[in-house]
């Protein structure tokens, strides 16, 4: 017959898996590491979710949630589409201080709590300007776990060099109607795939920005032109089951009783 003690350890072994996550509460940070008068960013646009929503495809037409992002830097598309995939998201924008573009050399943050149980992974995506359709962002829902099955953080930071900047491919290139150093209403669909492409944002070289600065892009391949980093100010247990007390009450009188009768 078991002891009171090895049922107490047998019913601590069965609560263990739901003690394992946390509510983490996380500071995300992003900077403009692109050189002086280079490219500027649309407001960071991110999730932390289960690994499910897919914001879009190399080589496959880009669809309305990430052309809302590559197109005009916004979430209209984006953020009710991934609400849809993944209702539990946590979903996020950043912007810099103050608020605007953010420029070379600028930096914006902002604070989550995060339950790690449900939503360890990121994603995130924003339009660089100039351009027509160009963005960052992570291809596969999956590239980006943040947290291990304790809560623990696993990424300290995310690194986009030029080479992975995307061209949706929604939006014929074209300086005059780019935005931040063109009109709008001069834009032309395109109909093409996402692909990577850094290389044309060297034709806006000259141009005036919507910022005042004379464009230069100076990207090689190897540039870095991003950093989002996360940091993890405190973390918190997921409480117990509700029902675990009252068994650990109800192990603690069988205790009492098996003493009386000794």
């Amino acid at each position: 017959m078991k002891t009171t003690s090895s049922l107490l350890l047998a019913a601590v072994t069965i609560a263990a898996p739901a003690t394992q996550a946390a509510i983490v509460n996380l500071n995300v940070i992003i900077e403009n590491l692109a050189p002086l008068n280079s490219v500027s960013f649309a407001p960071l646009r991110f999730g932390f979710h289960q690994g499910v929503f897919d914001a879009f495809n190399l080589g496959q037409v880009a669809t309305a949630p990430i052309i809302s992002v590559a197109e005009g830097g916004g979430g209209a598309a984006w953020f009710p589409a991934f609400a849809a995939t993944d209702p539990t998201a946590t979903l996020g924008t950043i912007l810099p201080n103050p608020a605007g573009p953010l420029l070379p050399g600028a930096s914006g943050t902002a604070s989550f709590m995060i339950d790690t149980a449900i939503n360890s992974f990121f994603t995130f995506a924003a339009m660089i300007v100039p351009s027509n359709d160009f963005f960052i962002g992570n291809d596969s829902p999956t590239e980006y776990r943040l947290f291990d099955a304790n809560g623990a953080l696993l990424v300290n930071s995310i690194t986009v060099l030029a080479r992975e900047v995307w061209d949706a491919g929604s939006e014929v290139f074209d300086p005059a109607a780019a935005a931040f150093v063109g009109v709008n209403g001069l834009r032309v669909d395109q109909g093409s795939v996402v692909a990577f492409n850094f290389a044309e944002i060297a034709a806006f070289k000259g141009l005036t920005t919507a910022a005042g600065y004379l464009f230069n892009s100076q990207l090689a391949a190897n540039t870095a032109v991003y950093r989002i980093s996360f940091e993890a100010i405190q973390a918190a247990p997921v409480p117990l089951p509700a029902a675990l007390p009252l068994l650990l009450g109800s192990l603690g009188l069988l205790g009492c009783l098996k003493r009386r009768r000794v």
